[in-house]
């Protein structure tokens, strides 16, 4: 230990000690330390170019599983030459993978369509040159030309990049019939579902997920270590009887947003049939007033806010039917019905439709002053004013409604452009979960009361008046409003103390004691009754 680093206090203690030390006892130690100068001053050298040579911040971030491949020794196989071989090819050898090619017909791929570093062969030739891993870029109908290379292709693993040509056929798989060609072969349902432009720019560009299915866990490690080395992420779904449903994930066309938008399509044409009945139809059949002019943009413009309110209502809407059914069963321990499940997985893009109907509405209200009929309505006020000898006309009811509905829409929009943001996974993903709910579920709930308030403040008087009911038919936003009123309502009632302390603690395990099952080791008591659980 060096001196330099102890207490003053140990130094003068050291120091007291050294000097009742003898006279020849500190010189024979002064003889010992010559005799080693010699000797430490090359190791001192040694030492210190070693130290020298070791960086000063060593690499800590060892991977726990070392890729199976390393670079420039194993080759990988692509059997076939289209867009999609190629981009592989490219992203293959952007990671140190040595790579060949193989097509039927060498001459006919054009120079420079690969990189310099892919070789190309005839298929023969590129399984041949293959360690291990082959990927047959090839359509499901071109898997019988591959029978002349059975024997070539005994112990290798086949990865089969393939997908189904229609949704909801009942063949056998692309995967499953390449294993029954090959039974000497292992074959990997993998990389479907990663597209050429995926591959070309990499996994920071689009989905880093590579899906996977295979009967063989070794065969599945190996093509694993590989996705991983190239930026992806691997996802093992389990044996190669999954294969059907994994080539049939390119082929759904937004599976999770038919539903949604169904709902509301089917609302925008309720609300705008109902709007045409009531202010176009009716009139026009009824006084020949002639309206048809608000087909375009006046009536779009009343259909928009009433369905964004009842698509907001329907994302809130089966959380309350959920916390219910279980104030209602007395335990968290049973599934919801399958309506209700979908239903709550659906939240996020019905919140989704919502703000784009709200902010289709808010860029509809923008457009009003440009209209025809907005300016012939201000011309034809300002001739009548004249007319009647009015210089100063004010409405102080008027100008605070007109204010406060302003304020109120902007701020609901305002908040639902924050849920809107959160909703995308690149920023949900930085949320904690407490974060996350308070935004979706408390900010959710107040985009639905300022956007109730917005309504209400526009025509609360007018709900009241027999002019607002024509041909006995009451207008668009009071039907609109309904709905939310009555999500806001229930909501409040699950606020009150009673029970909310209920539906916490249904909701952190406990049970009724009638709704629970008793075990077989809880026995009766002396009294014939049972153990409290």
């Amino acid at each position: 230990m060096s001196l330099g680093f102890l207490p003053g206090r140990y130094l003068e203690r050291t120091r007291g000690a050294e000097s009742s030390l003898h006279t020849h006892t500190h010189t024979h130690m002064q003889s010992r330390e010559r005799e080693r100068a010699d000797s430490n001053s090359s190791e001192t050298v040694d030492a210190m170019s070693d130290e020298m040579s070791t960086p000063l911040l060593p690499d800590t971030e060892a991977p726990d599983d070392p890729p199976l491949l390393a670079p420039g020794q194993p080759t990988v196989a692509i059997l076939g030459s289209g867009d999609f071989s190629r981009s592989l090819a490219v992203r293959l050898v952007a990671c140190g993978v040595s790579v060949v090619v193989g097509s039927r017909c060498v001459k006919r791929i054009a120079p420079g369509l690969f990189p310099d570093a892919v070789e190309l062969r005839n298929q023969e030739g590129a399984v041949a040159k293959a360690d291990r891993l082959v990927f047959l870029a090839l359509f499901p109908e071109y898997y019988p030309s591959l029978l002349g290379l059975r024997a070539s292709l005994v112990g290798k693993i086949l990865i089969d990049v393939s997908n189904a040509v229609e949704l909801g056929s009942s063949k056998v798989s692309n995967a499953e019939r390449l294993a029954e060609m090959f039974p000497e072969s292992v074959v990997i349902k993998g990389f479907n579902v990663i597209s050429a432009w995926t591959l070309q720019t990499g996994a920071q560009d689009g989905n880093r997920q590579v899906l996977l299915c295979s009967d063989s866990t070794e065969g599945k490690r190996e093509v694993a270590q590989l996705t991983r080395r190239m930026g992806f992420h691997p996802v093992d779904l389990g044996g190669l009887c999954l294969a059907r449903d994994l080539e049939s994930v390119p082929l759904r066309l937004f599976p999770s947003w038919r539903g949604p938008v169904l709902t509301t399509f089917l609302l925008f044409l309720f609300f705008y049939g109902y709007g045409f009945i009531r202010g176009i139809l009716l009139p026009y059949l009824a006084y020949g007033r002639n309206s048809f002019y608000r087909l375009a943009l006046d009536l779009v413009n009343e259909s928009l806010p009433a369905v964004a309110l009842v698509i907001l209502a329907l994302v809130y809407l089966p959380g309350l039917f959920a916390a219910w059914l279980q104030l209602w069963r007395g335990t968290k321990y049973q599934r919801f019905p399958g309506w209700l499940d979908v239903w709550l997985l659906r939240r996020k893009q019905l919140g989704l439709l919502s703000f784009f109907c709200a902010a289709l509405h808010g860029v509809y209200s923008l457009c009003h002053p440009l209209r025809t009929a907005t300016r012939h309505r201000l011309i034809n006020a300002a001739y009548t004013q004249v007319k009647a000898g009015v210089e100063e006309p004010w409405d102080e009811l008027g100008a605070w409604r007109s204010d406060l509905y302003l304020s109120f829409g902007v701020l609901a929009l305002g908040v639902l452009s924050l849920l809107a943001i959160t909703s995308l996974p690149a920023v949900g993903n930085i949320l904690t979960w407490r974060e996350f709910t308070f935004v979706q579920s408390g900010l959710g709930y107040a985009a639905l009361t300022l956007s109730v308030t917005h309504t209400l403040v526009f025509g609360w008087d007018f709900a009241f008046s027999p002019q607002a009911y024509t041909f006995y038919m009451p207008p668009s936003y009071i039907l609109a409003v309904a709905l939310p009123c009555a999500v806001l309502v229930c909501r409040c009632l699950l606020l009150l103390p009673c029970i909310s302390a209920r539906l916490a603690r249904i909701r952190r395990g406990w049970e009724r004691i009638r709704k629970c099952p008793v075990p077989q080791h809880h026995h009766a008591g002396d009294n014939g009754t049972l153990p409290e659980v």
